[in-house]
């Protein structure tokens, strides 16, 4: 990517001869179009941020100090606060914990319209924000939120009535560290939800730095070392004092997590080696990746150069960021994609055979898009419902670009944001011109969350940005197909069952989704699992493997409707 020299960043001359062999990009700034337009046709997004009502502006803090903060945040969640069904949102600032400037809750009325009631929620706090995960921490049957900071991490227990009360520390979670992405998930399957915390670098605000043109910039993640991603165990009831108390035990050395420091920046857990044990995927900036597969006594091995997806095609550490998991092929395995910088090439890993993984993005259409961005939030889903995975990421710069456009500070670092849809068999097309409200303005985006927000079947996107609005882009794709919604709970533990793999057939054909939120770049989705159809209309059997190992299957017929699935409600599967 880059190397650091005197303070000021050079191209690596060996890696530009092979992105430009390969790519026909050039190494100084993006390319221009490199794929023909698609057919026009009707937009699959529109901005309905004034609308439902969401009013948000993230503050980033004073510019022209180079934070190096600054530019990586920050995320935001959505989630059902009270559990009424519809989905909810929070949103974070990044000013700092002096500033007047305080996280956000808004909450979604009946007519659909968001209001803002984070005054008294106790997440109305200040900082330096980063990133969010949504999960219940003490199986009561309301989502607790886990938020990330530089410097810092907040457990924040939902006390019910959208009030919040920060509980870290008498839970055990300290994090004094930069913390990025964040995810829940119960790695000994106990049924308690446990937490990894993924963070960034060893960070000297002292450093300056400077970009090509010698100017004062941000500075490159290799300024500095990485750092260690954290894992906390739940205990449960078993050191509660109270019936409410929520305790977490540090197990990052003894897991194996403590054993190599990275600078970490997205995150996703689930079951990469099938052997039903979730296992932890940690997305390195300029630096090896990290797959920790759960060795099911506690510890955990990194075991991502032999399973393929430490490096890119190239077998080259790039600046890996947000994370996206879905079976884009349809062969009924997870396959992961992971965002680049502008000048690189992103990474898809299609997992053949099951728990190992290649790098096939040359071959997958999204190698030559209608102009390339640095891509931080990005999630695979069916957005026309036609039964095959669609792709959506969130762009904008950490390094100015070649030329200064002047005017407003963030100018320089603003890009459009991208949309692919699905066109089987792991082909996508760029649909990104066709989708002028999502992708026609130019933006420093950060988060992306998913979710059907509306209520209506279809998935809805949710956009971050530094120094800019949250948007909501409202699914209006036209002609989509059928589709299901599925929430899968634990009555037991009185909460979604976060890990879960649901599996829909109907006929020969089936789709696999899984169960958790904490995906994507700083950010907690709809913790519902998503289906589109396209043309069928009814579905023979829906199979779900809980995170305990139990397989259940139900018998369900009818679509175009959202449902629960309780266990222990189905059928043992075969």
């Amino acid at each position: 990517m880059f190397r650091r020299v005197g303070g000021v960043f050079e191209t690596h001359p060996v890696l530009c001869l092979l992105l430009i062999a390969y790519l026909s990009l050039g190494c100084s700034r993006p390319n221009p179009p490199t794929s023909r337009p698609a057919p026009a046709g009707p937009p699959w997004f529109e901005d309905a941020t004034e609308r439902l009502g969401l009013n948000f502006v993230h503050d980033p803090g004073p510019t022209g100090s180079y934070f190096m903060p600054q530019i990586m945040g920050s995320g935001g969640a959505l989630l059902d606060c009270d559990g009424d069904g519809r989905l909810d949102i929070y949103l974070l600032q990044n000013a700092g914990p002096e500033s007047k400037s305080t996280n956000r809750l808004f909450r979604q009325g009946t007519d659909g319209r968001f209001v803002d009631v984070s005054e008294g929620s106790g997440l109305d706090v200040a900082g330096f924000g980063m990133g969010v995960a949504a999960g219940d921490v003490n199986n009561d049957g309301r989502p607790d939120v886990l938020v990330t900071e530089y410097g810092r991490a907040r457990l924040f227990r939902n006390d019910g009535g959208f009030h919040f009360t920060d509980i870290s520390k008498e839970a055990g979670i300290d994090n004094p560290t930069w913390g990025t992405s964040a995810c829940f998930l119960d790695f000994d399957r106990d049924g308690w939800l446990d937490l990894v915390i993924v963070n960034y670098l060893d960070y000297d605000p002292s450093l300056r730095c400077a970009g090509a043109s010698g100017r004062q910039d941000y500075c490159h993640p290799r300024s500095f070392a990485g750092t260690t991603t954290r894992l906390f165990h739940n205990l449960g009831r078993k050191a509660a004092e109270t019936p409410n108390q929520i305790r977490f035990e540090n197990v990052t050395l003894r897991s194996g997590l403590g054993k190599v420091p990275g600078p970490g920046l997205g995150i996703v857990c689930a079951d990469f080696d099938g052997d039903g044990w979730p296992d932890i995927f940690v997305a390195n900036d300029a630096s090896a990746n990290r797959l920790w597969i759960n060795q099911k006594n506690g510890t955990f091995r990194d075991e991502a150069v032999a399973r393929g997806v430490a490096y890119d095609t190239f077998g080259s550490a790039r600046a890996d960021m947000g994370l996206a998991l879905g079976d884009i092929d349809g062969d009924g395995l997870f396959d992961l994609f992971s965002t680049h910088l502008t000048e690189e090439m992103h990474s898809l890993w299609r997992q053949e055979p099951r728990g190992h993984y290649r790098d096939v993005i040359a071959t997958t259409g999204l190698s030559s898009p209608h102009w390339r961005g640095t891509g931080f939030g990005t999630s695979f889903a069916d957005f026309d419902r036609d039964g095959i995975l669609d792709l959506a990421i969130a762009n904008g710069r950490v390094i100015r670009a070649g030329s200064d456009p002047g005017g407003d500070f963030w100018n320089a670092y603003r890009e459009r944001s991208q949309i692919f849809g699905g066109e089987g068999k792991g082909k996508f097309r760029d649909l990104s011109l066709n989708n002028p409200d999502f992708s026609g303005k130019s933006m420093v985006a950060r988060g992306l969350c998913v979710g059907d927000i509306d209520g209506d079947g279809a998935v809805d996107l949710l956009v971050t940005t530094v120094g800019g609005p949250a948007r909501i882009f409202r699914n209006v794709a036209p002609n989509r197909g059928h589709w299901l919604q599925i929430r899968a709970v634990d009555p037991a533990q009185k909460r979604d069952a976060l890990g879960a793999v649901v599996i829909v057939r109907s006929g020969k054909q089936s789709w696999v989704r899984m169960i958790n939120p904490g995906q994507s770049y700083l950010s907690s989705h709809d913790p519902r699992a998503h289906f589109g159809f396209g043309q069928i209309d009814r579905i023979d059997a829906i199979r779900v493997l809980w995170p305990d190992g139990v397989e259940e299957e139900f018998s369900e017929h009818e679509v175009d409707r959202s449902i629960t699935i309780s266990k222990g409600a189905g059928r043992p599967a075969n």
